[in-house]
């Protein structure tokens, strides 16, 4: 994060940091989802194609780790500036604007749209545990409630990135001054 001015409040610079340093963290962590992805995926094509044996819980276990890859990473890419922008528009826009617009986009569709995600998630994944419901994609029909369970660890995931990001976009649009710049993500 750069230090442009002295003007900025310490308490709500350590709460950015303290947030963003545990998204940093998570994402990290979550990124490890990937070894056993690769694996699955790998040991699956070795028996299907080598010995002629077919598993009966690939299917399953990429789905859910690719699932939960994506889900979980959210959060982290919310914090790089991996999501994506109209940049045409975005990069004529003044600093200050861009904080108006992240502000209010944060404000009225952000914060809202993910409590109500979070909040049907939560109750998806709850009926999930209570009846102990389980897959039918496949014979060997695992439980479903702990993949059900990222949806709602996911939104609160992104909620507490929203936080930070929320303060930087007010920032933004008191002051005029970027706390954190965000390199453009080339695909």
């Amino acid at each position: 994060m750069a230090e442009t001015t002295g003007r900025q409040p310490p308490a709500l610079l350590a709460l950015i940091r303290i947030i963003d340093g545990f998204t940093d963290r998570t994402g990290t962590i979550i990124s490890w989802l990937s070894v056993p992805l690769v694996l699955s995926v790998a040991y699956e094509v070795g028996s299907r194609y080598l010995f002629n044996a077919p598993t009966i819980w690939a299917y399953d276990a990429t789905y859910m780790l690719y699932g939960s890859l994506f889900m979980l990473g959210a959060a982290y890419a919310l914090h790089k500036g991996a999501h994506i922008r109209t940049d045409f528009f975005w990069e004529k826009f003044s600093i200050r604007r861009k904080g108006w617009i992240d502000t209010i986009s944060y404000i009225v569709f952000f914060f809202p749209s993910l409590i109500m995600l979070f909040l049907i998630s939560w109750n998806e994944f709850h009926y999930a545990w209570l009846i102990n419901e389980t897959s039918d994609q496949t014979p060997w029909r695992p439980v479903l409630w702990p993949f059900k369970f990222v949806v709602p660890l996911a939104c609160l995931l992104l909620l507490i990135q929203g936080v930070s990001e929320l303060i930087k976009s007010f920032y933004m649009m008191r002051t005029g001054v970027e706390l954190e710049h965000k390199a453009k993500v080339e695909i």
